[in-house]
């Protein structure tokens, strides 16, 4: 729901600029889908490279992903009715908001083999997991910021 509402609100942002047309929105769709693809696969790769038992399964990840949508579209919302400054202070509370979410909640699925065992586990093995885990957290608002800035002038 998050990605449809961000492709409406585009183009609805193209409109008001008169930068619109089917050929742009069809463009915009299919790069964020591409991007969240992408970004997707690309953390797939990261939790098999650093071996990690986990419950999370690719619709966990999509899921999570999703997220950052719905603080694009507040973001461009914003910088509709308030200018560029209303973009980048809305859209820096979306992004600090959803790097602190998916920290706090991936933490708990990607160290929960050693939470299950009810054992603290220090070493390179954990380290790796909460690089891995502040990597896919730092990523989402580099998305965020890519798939909005020139949606706002």
């Amino acid at each position: 729901m998050g990605f449809i509402t961000y492709v409406l609100v585009a183009g609805l942002a193209l409109g008001t600029q008169n930068r619109f047309s089917p050929e742009i929105l069809g463009i915009q769709a299919s790069s964020a889908l591409v991007w969240l693809i992408i970004e997707v696969l690309a953390v797939l790769l990261s939790l098999y490279l650093v071996t990690v038992n986990t419950d999370l399964t690719t619709i966990d990840l999509v899921a999570f992903s999703g997220y950052k949508y719905v603080g694009m579209i507040v973001g461009v919302v914003a910088g509709l009715l308030f200018g560029r400054t209303g973009y980048y202070l809305t859209l820096l509370w979306c992004c600090v908001s959803i790097f602190v979410f998916t920290i706090r909640t991936l933490r708990l699925k990607i160290l929960s083999e050693a939470a299950a065992e009810g054992r603290l586990v220090r070493g390179a093995k954990n380290q790796l997991r909460m690089y891995l885990t502040m990597a896919i957290a730092a990523a989402q608002p580099v998305f965020m910021y890519w798939l909005t800035f020139h949606l706002v002038r």
